[in-house]
């Protein structure tokens, strides 16, 4: 049976929004998750001394890398060769696709695995692999259960935040022959069994990037689960797919922003992971990957950068904006229609893709200002 929050090429806000709205378990999950979210941002930025004089020092660095965007690429594309990577320039999702199915093909990939990355989401990443007839599999647990269900992220940081624990239950349980209980950490471990095994087999693991460093060549991935420095660094080649925007100028500009990014996610005063990767394995290192690609991904952001809405390049992609969204906690991410939601979709889906084909998008809010 096909979900109701699968991709759909007709799409209808008003339908898909009433849909939404009447059903049951939609409404249940939303409100389990998303006033716990939202409590939890409010909480940890109270407990931040100079929190907003830390944000907008973030704002600032990004209106200097973004104001220079050209120098800090070239920085980086350099500080990255010199490190022993390779760099790949994609001008669209397409470009960006056939780069990471070439780089598979010339190297006689079978299995891949993929950290969570909103970016390869955007460009339909999956798809593009899976049609070419390579076997990609989500690690992010959260990512993990969607594809498990073939629909996509409802949330920038929590992609299954639509699904009450029940649901998740019944669909791990149906497509892995198991009879686990419903129970959070049973569901995880029978998720953590079955992905090891995908770990130890593939030859190349693909992610995303938090940000990216033009001093040092490096990117950062911060993340809650041991499975992205997996994908980085047990498959012998890993490929990074990263916007534009991600670059920041200097490495002691990295803590301005780990103190607010994930707070604004998950109400933490720090993730549980935050990994600086610079290139491949080097000489006489014990673990990591035998090469190292960053395709560094436009798709329409320096278009955007020469507009009046260049600040919504700024976004970190906290997601805190789609927690406190009175439209967004009703509705969720899938009725959108695009892969981002919530007030920063609202934005980004009509710049990226078009005004046209999503009007419905800005017309999305309350105007509470979230």
């Amino acid at each position: 049976m096909t979900s109701r929050f699968a991709v759909a090429e007709h799409y209808e806000f008003g339908e898909a929004s009433r849909e939404a709205l009447e059903s049951p378990n939609l409404q249940l999950a939303l409100s389990r998750l998303g006033e716990t979210l939202a409590a939890g941002n409010r909480r940890a930025f109270e407990e931040l001394p100079g929190s907003s004089l830390l944000r907008e020092r973030a704002r600032q660095i990004k209106e200097e890398s973004l104001s220079s965007l050209h120098e800090q690429l070239e920085t980086l594309e350099r500080n990255v060769q010199q490190r022993g990577g390779v760099v790949h320039w994609a001008g669209d999702g397409k470009e960006a696709c056939e780069i990471v199915a070439r780089i598979a093909a010339e190297r006689g990939i079978h299995q891949i695995v993929k950290s969570k990355s909103m970016v390869t989401e955007e460009i339909h990443l999956n798809r593009h692999l899976e049609e070419a007839g390579y076997q990609v599999t989500e690690t992010d647990f959260g990512e993990y259960i969607i594809q498990l269900a073939g629909e996509r992220p409802s949330h920038i940081v929590a992609p299954v935040v639509h699904k009450t624990i029940e649901e998740v239950a019944e669909l791990m349980n149906r497509k892995l022959d198991s009879d686990t209980a419903v129970d959070a950490k049973a569901l995880a471990g029978l998720a953590r069994r079955t992905l090891r095994e995908r770990f130890r087999t593939s030859e190349m693991g693909i992610s995303g990037a938090n940000f990216a460093i033009a001093e040092t060549g490096s990117i950062v991935i911060v993340s809650n689960e041991g499975n992205a420095r997996l994908t980085t660094t047990v498959p012998r080649i890993h490929v990074a797919i990263v916007g534009i925007e991600k670059v920041i100028p200097r490495l002691q500009d990295l803590p301005v922003f780990l103190k607010i990014l994930a707070r604004g996610a998950t109400g933490q005063k720090i993730s549980v992971y935050t990994s600086l990767i610079s290139g491949p394995r080097k000489e006489g290192e014990g673990d990591g990957p035998e090469e190292f690609h960053l395709i560094l991904l436009d798709n329409g952001r320096s278009r955007i950068l020469g507009t009046e809405m260049r600040e919504s390049l700024f976004c970190i992609r906290c997601g805190a904006c789609l927690n406190i969204c009175p439209v967004y906690r009703k509705i969720g991410g899938h009725a959108y229609g695009g892969i981002y939601s919530g007030p920063i979709g609202a934005v980004l889906t009509p710049l990226y893709d078009g005004l046209k084909p999503n009007y419905h998008q800005p017309q999305a809010s309350s105007l509470c200002g979230a």
